[in-house]
C-alpha cells in the first residue's frame, strides 16, 4: 500500500469516535460504514495527503483513489472524491466510463454519491457537455445510486443556469422513479435550476405534478415564493 494511504488509514483509526459514528448512522437508512471522524478533520487529512501525491502520474493517483473507495469506509470515500475534484482538468471525456464504474461499484449511500458527482462528474460535464448523454443513459441503470447520479451530477451546472433542457429531460425520465433517494436527487436538481429559471421550472412542475412524487415536488419548489409553492402543491386528486 502507498505510504500516504497507510498514514491516512492509521490516522482515521486513531481519530475514530463512537459517538460521532453513531450520530452519522441516524442520517442513513441501513446504516453507514464509517470510522466516525468529523468532516472537517477528514478534509484536513485529504489536504495533507494530496500534497504528498498530487505530483504522481494521473493513472497512479486514480489507482490510489480507487483503493480508498474499495475500503468501503465513508471517510475514505470522501477523501477520494476530494482528490478527484482537485485533479480538475486532468479528467477528459473518455474518463466518463471510469467515473460511472466507480459510482456503480463503490457508491452505496447518498453522501458518497453527492460528494463525488456534484464536483468531479459535474465539472467534467461542464467541460465536455457531450457527456450529458452518459447521464441520460444512467437514468435506466438498475443501481439507484447511478440513477441519482444522473441528476445530482447536474446540481452545480443547474445552479449556474446551464443545461436546462437536459435537466428537464432527466427529470422527465426519473419522474416516477420509486426510490426516494432518486426522487430527492432530481427534485434537488430542479430546485437548483429554479434559482435562474424559476418560471420554466414552475411550468415543468405544474405540468407534471399529478404524477411527480411529493418528495420530488417539495424539493423542486423549495426556493420558490410561498404563493408559487402553494400553487404547485395543489392537486386535482387531493
Amino acid at each position: 500500500m502507498h505510504p500516504t494511504l497507510q498514514r491516512i488509514k492509521n490516522r482515521l483509526q486513531e481519530l475514530s469516535d463512537e459517538t460521532t459514528r453513531q450520530s452519522f448512522q441516524r442520517f442513513f437508512k441501513g446504516g453507514l460504514t464509517c470510522y466516525g471522524v468529523k468532516a472537517a478533520v477528514v478534509r484536513k487529512l485529504a489536504k495533507e495527503g494530496f500534497r504528498e501525491v498530487q505530483s504522481l502520474p494521473k493513472k497512479e493517483l486514480l489507482t490510489l483513489c480507487e483503493q480508498l473507495y474499495q475500503s468501503g469506509m465513508s471517510e475514505e470515500a470522501m477523501i477520494a472524491a476530494t482528490w478527484t475534484d482537485w485533479m480538475g482538468a486532468a479528467f477528459v471525456r473518455d474518463d466518463m466510463a471510469l467515473l460511472e464504474r466507480w459510482i456503480d461499484s463503490y457508491v452505496d449511500d447518498w453522501a458518497k454519491c453527492d460528494t463525488f458527482c456534484n464536483h468531479t462528474v459535474g465539472s467534467l460535464i461542464m467541460r465536455y457537455p457531450e457527456c450529458i448523454s452518459s447521464l441520460v443513459a444512467w437514468t435506466a441503470a438498475p443501481n439507484p445510486f447511478v440513477r441519482r447520479a444522473a441528476a445530482v451530477s447536474l446540481i452545480i451546472p443547474a445552479r449556474r443556469g446551464m443545461f436546462l433542457n437536459e435537466t428537464f429531460k432527466i427529470a422527465s425520465i426519473l419522474l416516477i422513479d420509486q426510490h426516494d433517494l432518486v426522487q430527492k436527487g432530481y427534485g434537488w436538481m430542479l430546485k437548483e435550476a429554479s434559482r435562474t429559471h424559476q418560471e420554466e421550472v414552475l411550468s415543468f412542475v405544474l405540468e407534471n405534478k399529478e404524477h411527480m412524487p411529493r418528495t420530488a415536488l417539495r424539493y423542486a419548489i423549495e426556493k420558490m415564493p410561498e404563493p408559487l409553492r402553494k400553487k404547485a402543491m395543489m392537486r386535482k386528486n387531493g
